[in-house]
């Protein structure tokens, strides 16, 4: 609903009826050459638009229909609410409406939504401050408004538009808004299944009928985006278990009266369950059939498989595309048999021609230089079109974390038959990054945290970073720098120059400081596409400052070190928050050079994920540490830590391990120092958080933790291992990962120090 003031009611539908009977009169006359053109009525419009706009000049022939053209071009421009056309003699008067600006844009009843949002949506229909303005305009802002309200299930907004005119033919605009409650999901209901009970098939859905934790979730608010998720969803669970022929019928969203509750019904049919019979390959294959038939996916003897089929084409597709055809077409053919319920696969393949790379192409890299793109690129121009290679190059210029966006487009030259451009489209992301902030943990307490981060510094690639941590544990000062091209082959070089102050990980009031300053060089080599080799040295010097409940070990271990590094890493997770499949591998190693200060510290990390379904996941993680000192015991100050998140939970952070007399004592009071030998393993099992549907940001686990740290001289002996159970929380929060344990120590020892319940802002296990 809309009010306006009378005078302008109307107005845009009148003025072409208005214009055009006052124009009549102007028509009917002989042509004639103008002399003159005047405008009047302008009141912002230049009047150089007008004239730009009018298809006769000063000296030019006059008739009926150039002027019922000049008309048309002038309302075309919508700029004017009226336009009329005079004659005096041989001068013709041009006579104009300007159409309302608008002055203003308010809101009333606004909760939803900001209010810079709803002014961002008037904007691109075309509703701003400055702009003409008209009654069209108006019904259209209207829709546009009530549509992001019925995004977010709130059927029952209601807009109401006052326009006030206001000096200087301009007018503010007024959207009154009764927003209603959000209309929520009573009832899903799946008609039509028999192979599977309707609750299994519901609880596949995003959506559902809501539990208490739906303010969280969200996931009874009806959404068609979300809705048609699920609907792929579902037909995903028919087709990869043997139902060639579903099909879902159709689906009804029904709305409540009072629009706040919403039915969803969906109608399928099922028909029957194929199991494949036999799988044949027609074409040409390029005289390597068997090589072809090595990448079928589809198993003859098992249920019909939609995604081994999609698999399987998509297999062929691409071999045929690392021989340089790039335009090879692949069919799957069925051959139903309905009265044994089996099919048989007919895979036809025709390569069509060979081509080769001609030219690769970027755009969209406004800041980031071309060829910190194109050294990524394993494909090459002027060399046979491959497939794999363009995959790889695709991911390796996304995995920069420069873009938002990748894509590679293959376009046909033409005129040729057997060459191709390529054309990579990115959009950039700001890779700029100052960030000012505070953490809390229960071992680490309240911490300060700042940092200054350029990962594509000046569009070349290279990082540069300043990191500022404060807690109270752990203080560091890091400054960083990395040029991942240091060579053409991909060889990377990190500079690091750090000042740190560190404590152990202990609750026992201890106020000596640990301080060390240094100085590293790092590279890292690509031996694959998935393995990386890191190798370094450098420089440190490490002051213990003495204080209450030092421990006897520490004494003397200041000095110069001078460590040098060697790693692997590994990762081919399907996330790095939240995975649910895939593998985590990292090996490195660390020897002291230094002529008093000479040992070697080994540590291993395997973590696995095994995907149960879709919502329920193992997950293994197993850590070895190892130090051994050379000539010498191994440096205490390079010890290993154990107890607590990251570790075994249910025991205090760190308190896990040998202890050290505390110098000064007179009780014979102990301390915690690490070990220079660390076991490790936990295993999780991941679920969804009881009312969070499918939600992957927030969930649960249950977890079994087993672990012990080690002495140089001690062996690592199984009995001596600490173990818990317990479950725990965890939640992507929008300050960062939060975890949430409590654990119940099942295998403890005298002196132990528990903490059953832990948090920390940090990552898995």
């Amino acid at each position: 609903m809309k009010t306006f003031p009378r005078s302008w009611r109307g107005f845009t539908l009148s003025a072409l009826a208005a214009s055009l009977l006052s124009a009549l009169p102007a028509w009917a006359v002989e042509p004639f050459t103008l002399r003159d053109i005047r405008v009047e009525g302008l009141q912002r419009v230049e009047a150089g638009t007008v004239f730009a706009s009018l298809p006769f000049r000063v000296g030019d022939e006059y008739s009926d229909d150039r002027g019922a053209v000049a008309i048309r071009s002038l309302f075309g421009l919508g700029l004017f609410a009226d336009v009329r056309l005079q004659v005096e003699g041989d001068v013709l008067v041009v006579i104009v409406q300007e159409r309302p600006t608008v002055s203003g844009l308010s809101f009333t009843g606004l909760r939803e939504f900001d209010s810079e949002v709803m002014v961002q949506v008037l904007r691109d229909i075309g509703l701003a401050e400055g702009r003409p303005f008209d009654r069209a305009l108006a019904d259209r802002a209207e829709q546009e408004l009530k549509r992001q309200y019925i995004n977010r299930s709130m059927y029952a907004a209601e807009i109401t538009t006052t326009v006030t005119p206001t000096e200087r033919n301009q007018v503010s605009l007024n959207f009154n808004v009764v927003e209603g409650g959000v209309a929520k999901i009573r009832e899903i209901r799946i008609v039509g299944n028999q192979a599977f009970a309707e609750s299994t098939l519901r609880g596949l859905f995003d959506l559902d009928t809501g539990g208490w934790l739906s303010w969280y979730t969200k996931s009874d608010r009806y959404s068609r985006a979300k809705l048609n998720a699920d609907l792929e969803t579902l037909r995903s669970y028919y087709l990869t278990r043997g139902f060639l022929e579903f099909n879902i019928d159709s689906t009804q969203v029904a709305l409540s009266p009072d629009k706040s509750e919403m039915s969803v019904t969906i109608n399928i049919t099922e028909g029957q369950r194929y199991v494949v019979s036999s799988v044949r390959l027609e074409g040409e294959y390029l005289e390597r059939e068997e090589e072809f038939r090595s990448l079928v996916a589809v198993k003859v003897g098992e249920a019909y498989n939609a995604e081994a089929v999609a698999d399987t084409v998509k297999a062929f597709t691409d071999y045929f595309g690392a021989f340089g055809y790039a335009f090879a077409r692949v069919d799957a053919v069925p051959e139903i048999d309905r009265d044994n319920s089996r099919v048989a696969f007919v895979i036809r393949a025709q390569p069509q021609r060979r081509v080769y790379v001609r030219r690769i192409n970027i755009e969209g890299n406004n800041r980031t230089r071309d060829e910190v793109i194109r050294r990524e690129f394993r494909q090459l121009e002027s060399a046979w079109y491959d497939s794999d290679r363009i995959r790889l190059s695709r991911d390796r210029v996304d995995r920069l974390g420069f873009f938002t966006e990748v894509g590679i487009d293959t376009q046909p030259v033409p005129g040729t038959q057997d060459q191709v451009d390529l054309t990579v489209s990115v959009v950039e992301r700001p890779t700029g990054n100052l960030s000012i902030g505070a953490g809390f943990s229960q071992a680490e307490k309240l911490s300060f945290i700042a940092s200054i981060q350029q990962e594509n510094f000046f569009g070349s690639g290279n990082y540069l970073g300043l990191d500022i941590n404060t807690s109270k544990f752990n203080r560091n000062f890091v400054l960083r720098t990395t040029d991942p091209y240091f060579t053409k082959d991909g060889v990377s070089r990190t500079f690091d120059l750090y000042y740190e102050t560190t404590k152990p990980l202990t609750e026992q009031g201890g106020d000596y400081r640990i301080v060390t300053k240094g100085i590293g060089i790092r590279f890292g080599v690509p031996f694959t596409e998935r393995d990386t080799v890191f190798f370094g040295a450098g420089a440190e010097r490490i002051r213990v400052d003495e204080g209450n409940q030092l421990p006897v070990a520490f004494r003397d271990q200041g000095g110069t070190y001078l460590p040098a590094t060697i790693g692997w890493t590994r990762d081919d997770r399907d996330s790095a928050l939240v995975p649910n499949q895939g593998t985590l591998q990292k090996f490195n190693a660390e020897f002291g050079l230094g002529s008093d200060k000479r040992y070697a510290k080994l540590s291993y990390q395997h973590q696995r994920y095994i995907p149960l379904n879709r919502q329920y996941t193992l997950a293994f993680n197993a850590q070895l540490g190892l130090g051994k000192g050379i000539g010498n015991d191994f440096p205490v100050l390079k010890n290993f830590f154990g107890g607590g998140l990251g570790s075994v939970r249910g025991f205090d952070q760190g308190t896990l391990g040998p202890l050290s007399d505390v110098v000064g004592s007179t009780t014979g009071e102990q301390v915690n120092i690490g070990g220079a030998k660390s076991v490790v393993f936990n295993a999780e099992f991941i679920t969804p958080f009881p009312g969070a549907g499918n939600d992957r940001t927030l969930r649960m686990f249950g977890f079994v933790d087993v672990g012990n740290i080690y002495a140089e001289d001690q062996k690592i002996a199984l009995d001596e291992l600490r173990a818990s159970v317990g479950v725990g929380l965890s939640w992507l929060s929008p300050i960062g990962p939060l975890r949430f344990a409590w654990a119940n120590p099942i295998r403890k020892f005298d002196g132990d120090k528990i903490q059953r319940f832990q948090f920390q802002i940090g990552t898995s296990f």
